[in-house]
């Protein structure tokens, strides 16, 4: 049976935490691997970090930069390189491949989402391998994954994937980090993330010299994965061949079982793709409304609006206590909002002078049960 298949590396397993050097030896298995899996009829895309930490290798730096724009610079110098590396060991097999660099703007942006949907699934059809990167020569903060972690996992959503491979530098989770207990236990298999709720603060967000992910941010892109259906593992890098494996079903490292899918792609992208831009407070009528019966939300339930924002930025719904319950795009911007919060729906157009939408934030385009997995949700 043909299956989508999201492989994630990271720059700790591509350069074995050496001075951001590459390990051509972990590369040239990676590749052989993935071509396998394409002969096999399977669709494979592969996420790869490196690009900052080839880049810093490449410029004689001794650490990675932390300035925005030096960083830039450095991908700049890191990505065509690292792809001239990709291409040269993927041709020896005649597999073709195609770069894909994504901000979150690609994500956010509902006509972007879905012309990176295309271009994935047209890829397919003609058999290439993307390989996929943040462009860090052109984000900005505000529209930056945060790592790479993060980004395999909105992409494993978007191609409806049924794998996400998060290959690290430790073999599987563990109830601490491994490298600095000795007693810490391996996690084989997860059904219910509040279990690890504590474990990921516990292991904190420490990633390699030359990366920027944690274990932590692992966990986070597990459960942005498992809502969306697709069945995650962590697992080594420098052993690709533990991908074939799993797939053959040994219990190979840390799975994360795929939770049952609640609500369609277009709530998944307005709840984990797009940064709220700003929070509606609501009486306990609308809460009720909103949580119990299933409706849109009107302005006479609204009691405070935070933020600033435009008609059709994505917005958290908040009970009194300032608790979101919701999340979803709004109708108005935010000064219209300061003119009708709590007003009916019928007055609006008075007090706007022009005909507007009725409801505020429409059901359709309303997500419940909102946590943040950290900070990229």
């Amino acid at each position: 049976m043909t299956q989508t298949l999201v492989i994630k590396i990271g720059t700790s397993s591509l350069t074995g935490g050496i001075n951001g050097r590459l390990s051509l030896a972990t590369l040239a298995q990676l590749v052989e691997v993935l071509c396998q899996l394409r002969q096999q009829g399977d669709r494979v895309v592969l996420v790869s970090s490196g690009a900052v930490g080839v880049g810093a290798a490449r410029l004689n730096l001794r650490e990675r930069p932390r300035q925005l724009a030096r960083k830039q610079a450095v991908a700049a110098v890191g990505q065509g390189h690292l792809m001239r590396i990709y291409d040269d060991l993927f041709t020896v097999l005649g597999q073709p491949i195609a770069q894909i660099l994504l901000t979150r703007h690609d994500i956010i942006d509902r006509q972007s989402y879905l012309n990176a949907y295309n271009t994935f699934h047209e890829l397919f059809d003609l058999g290439v391998i993307p390989i996929v990167n943040e462009n860090d020569t052109v984000a900005v903060d505000e529209l930056k994954f945060g790592d790479n972690d993060t980004l395999s996992a909105l992409v494993a959503s978007l191609v409806e994937a049924d794998w996400l491979f998060l290959l690290t530098d430790v073999d599987r989770l563990y109830s601490a980090d491994p490298r600095y207990q000795a007693d810490a236990k391996p996690i084989d298999r997860v059904e219910r993330f509040e279990e690890l709720d504590a474990l990921a603060i516990t292991l904190g967000d420490r990633g390699s010299e030359w990366g920027t992910g944690g274990m932590a941010t692992k966990i986070t892109a597990a459960k942005i994965a498992s809502e969306a259906g697709v069945r995650t593992a962590i697992t080594e890098g420098k052993f690709p061949h533990n991908i074939l494996k799993i797939l053959g079903g040994e219990a190979l490292g840390t799975q994360f079982i795929p939770q049952p899918k609640t609500i369609n792609a277009r709530k998944r992208w307005i709840a984990r793709a797009l940064i709220p831009r700003g929070e509606l407070w609501l009486d306990a009528g609308a809460v009720e409304a909103i949580v119990h019966q299933g409706r849109s939300l009107l302005a006479a339930g609204i009691t405070q609006v935070k933020g600033d924002f435009q008609a059709q930025d994505a917005i958290k719904l908040c009970n009194s206590n300032g608790e979101e319950i919701a999340r979803g795009l709004v109708n108005y911007n935010r000064q219209e909002l300061n003119q009708i919060q709590g007003k009916r729906s019928r007055d609006i157009p008075e007090i706007l002078g022009y005909e507007g939408a009725e409801t505020i934030v429409h059901r359709d385009n309303l997500v419940l049960g909102i946590k943040d997995h950290g900070n990229h949700s």
